[in-house]
């Protein structure tokens, strides 16, 4: 009961006298995450359609290594993006590191491999189903891609929304190259590991409760898209 209304109060202060610290965390999680996570679509989408499609010699190797990045340690991914935009790095003239932007950048990295790799099965697979149909009105592998990719839509919702669940519980590489700075850098789940070490777990309990709320809330709502556009399509 104690634990309750403790959790209560933290709700209750983040919401007020501390809301508008909140609501830029939020703000600033949901831009870095949602900019990771498009990014990563646009370039991933296409390029695991013609990873699935073409053929070329290490092929195979390609595949096994996109496949192997899906588990790509989020420490690993931070270090190596420190290394690229620390002053010393190739990309120190650039500036990025503890930005947002470099949050991005790992969040791209770690996401990108997971939407390649699935969206490659997916049309693999689409290709296995319709390549006599396709053939026969003379669309050749990589012609047939944006049709495959465009029948594939709300499959592919699916996809992204796995990339959206690896980007928004991601917390060691956006420390590594964020910083955790108060009012810059700081996210929602930097937030709820640094309330956590300092022993203010109602803090803590609270923003994890709205983080996994708008992660339900956002996941919810393009399932809903995906089955109402499924119907649509059955329809047509």
């Amino acid at each position: 009961m104690l634990q309750d209304t403790t959790l209560s109060s933290s709700v209750l202060s983040l919401l007020s006298g501390e809301g508008g610290r909140l609501l830029g965390i939020v703000l600033l999680s949901l831009k870095v995450t949602i900019t990771a996570v498009t990014c990563a679509g646009l370039v991933g989408l296409p390029v695991g359609a013609g990873l699935a499609l073409a053929r070329f010699p290490g092929r195979t190797v390609v595949i096994v290594l996109v496949n192997t990045l899906m588990g790509l340690p989020p420490v690993v991914a931070g270090l190596a993006i420190f290394l690229l935009l620390s002053r010393s790095g190739p990309l120190g003239g650039l500036e990025l590191l503890f930005t947002p932007q470099a949050m991005m950048i790992a969040q791209f990295v770690l996401v990108l491999p997971i939407i390649v790799a699935l969206t490659r099965q997916t049309i693999e697979d689409l290709w296995t189903e319709y390549q006599d149909h396709l053939t026969s009105l003379g669309a050749g592998r990589l012609r047939s891609i944006p049709t495959l990719l465009w029948d594939a839509r709300f499959s592919l919702v699916t996809t992204l929304l796995a990339g959206l669940g690896r980007a928004s519980a991601e917390v060691g590489a956006i420390l590594i190259v964020g910083g955790n700075i108060a009012g810059f850098t700081r996210t929602m789940t930097t937030s709820i590991a640094l309330e956590t070490s300092k022993g203010d777990l109602p803090l803590a309990m609270a923003l994890g409760v709205v983080l996994m709320s708008l992660t339900l809330a956002i996941n919810g709502l393009a399932y809903g898209i995906s089955r109402v556009g499924a119907r649509f399509s059955g329809k047509n």
